[in-house]
């Protein structure tokens, strides 16, 4: 599955750069073909922004990548408590 999610993050990042590069230095297109180039430069960028946020969740969760530096619920409101008696 991280294959098949790595494969659709290449491809949709190739459409974002491939069509966004259409839709901003293209000349001579009709007012139809610049948003079709835009929405599909769109598509591309959410696209591969979903699959590249699954395919970190999937490295943190097998240890390919190291857990990132959130804190749980609990200690970012003891944080934040401590802060509001400082200030």
């Amino acid at each position: 599955m991280k294959k098949l999610i790595a494969i659709v993050n290449v491809i949709a990042w190739s459409g974002f750069w491939a069509f966004g590069y259409l839709a901003l230095a293209a000349e001579g297109l009709t007012d139809a073909q610049l948003v079709t180039a835009a929405v599909l430069a769109f598509a591309g960028l959410v696209t591969g922004l979903l699959a590249y946020q699954k395919l970190v969740r999937a490295a943190e969760e097998s240890g390919y990548a190291k857990k990132t530096n959130q804190l749980d619920a609990a200690a970012r409101n003891r944080a934040h408590q401590e802060a509001e008696k400082g200030l």
